[in-house]
């Protein structure tokens, strides 16, 4: 039965080969199919990796890492910016954040004359606002687009701290050398908002006592009001503002009684970390990485190999792994297209952070060259949007 379901894949969908590739800026990277990878490269705090596969039609999935000045003034701080944009409902989301949220945290930076928790926290509340503004020009002719949002993971090292801010299931994860046993260890950097979590669940129903369904049990999986699985977000404007939870938006996403306070939250989790010199590098993806990996089976694959192709190295063992639980071949896998290769798995984005111990005790206000690289998938015009649901 499997053999015929894969026949009819190949026979409806042709492989991409020969298509065009929009890489970022100063991204120097590579493809190799659905896969975008850059081997590695360096930033004000020592080397990176960072690798890209597609699986949706339109890839939903945005990264980026800027390195440099964290600040519109030539004093800084100096520092590096990962961010990685897990959207769903379409890409006009996460491509909104990869444009705008580290100009955001810039202006905030400079403003404030430092890094800290609250120029993030404003930079998230900047982009949220954004893309609502967007939403509100662009609903009469495409309502559909009040349905699209996006995760939202960022890292900031600056000056010896790690800032972790977290909307979404996106995750971070740190390797960490213990040098009792010389083994290295992974620590989980950052809370995840998704119904799957008990204590989101309980946070939902605190946060709205008198909505029994706040979240429901749909098809074995927990979803806020059977829709989504994630509680925060960026975008997702039809649970945060009624009067978008209305046609012409389509019905499948409309809630049949109205809401008086939103049902998600675009307020980001935020942890900060004093790196020490112990600290080997962290790992920041989407969920379709962890999907397949623990937190320690991806530190052990990043600590075991040459740092050169760390990413594209998680990326091509969660390939292999979601290849062997659908019984087929990797290189089966690898002929199916964007779209239908859904099926198989998620959009996957891993960037791969080294830290150098001597880089992080510098100060901040050491002068660099910025570097910004952002991933890249198969070239689409920007303006489409993707016609499925959440």
């Amino acid at each position: 039965m499997l053999s015929g379901f894969m026949n009819f894949l190949w026979a409806c969908f042709r492989p991409c080969s020969g298509r065009h590739v929009h890489n970022g800026s100063d991204s120097g990277g590579r493809q190799d199919g659905l896969l975008w990878y850059k081997d590695t490269g360096h930033h004000y705090n020592g080397d990176f990796s960072m690798a890209v596969v597609q699986a949706n039609n339109l890839l939903e999935d945005q990264t980026q890492l800027e390195s440099g000045s964290l600040s519109l003034q030539e004093s800084g701080p100096y520092g590096t910016f990962v961010g990685v944009y897990d959207g769903h409902g379409g890409p006009e989301t996460s491509r909104f954040i990869n444009t705008y949220l580290f100009q955001h945290l810039k202006r905030f930076t400079s403003e404030n004359q430092s890094m800290s928790v609250e120029v993030i926290k404003k930079a998230f509340q900047s982009t949220e606002e954004g893309f609502l503004s967007v939403v509100s020009k662009q609903w009469t002719m495409k309502p559909q687009i009040a349905a699209v949002g996006s995760c939202c993971l960022v890292g900031v090292v600056c000056g010896g701290t790690l800032y972790i801010a977290n909307l979404g299931d996106s995750r971070a994860v740190l390797g960490r050398h213990v040098k009792a046993t010389g083994e290295v260890i992974a620590i989980q950097l950052s809370d995840e908002h998704n119904a799957c979590i008990e204590s989101v669940r309980q946070e939902l129903h605190s946060a709205h006592p008198d909505d029994s369904q706040i979240v429901v049990l749909k098809h074995n999986v927990w979803r806020v009001k059977g829709l989504i699985q994630i509680s925060r977000s960026i975008g997702d404007v039809y649970l945060k503002k009624a009067e978008f939870n209305r046609a012409p938006l389509y019905a499948k996403f409309r809630l049949r009684e109205p809401f008086k306070r939103p049902i998600l939250s675009s307020d980001p989790s935020i942890s900060v970390h004093q790196l020490q010199p112990r600290d080997q590098f962290i790992i920041f993806a989407s969920d379709g990485l962890w999907e397949h990996l623990s937190n320690q089976e991806a530190v052990d694959i990043v600590q075991n190999h040459p740092r050169t192709g760390s990413a594209k190295r998680l990326v091509k063992v969660a390939l292999r792994k979601a290849a062997k639980k659908r019984e087929i071949r990797y290189s089966d896998l690898k002929k199916i297209d964007r779209g239908v290769r859904r099926h198989f798995h998620d959009d996957i984005t891993v960037v791969v952070l080294f830290l150098n111990s001597n880089l992080i005790s510098r100060a901040s206000s050491i002068r660099a060259p910025n570097v910004s690289v952002k991933g890249a998938g198969v070239n689409l015009p920007s303006n489409t949007l993707a016609p499925g649901p959440t």
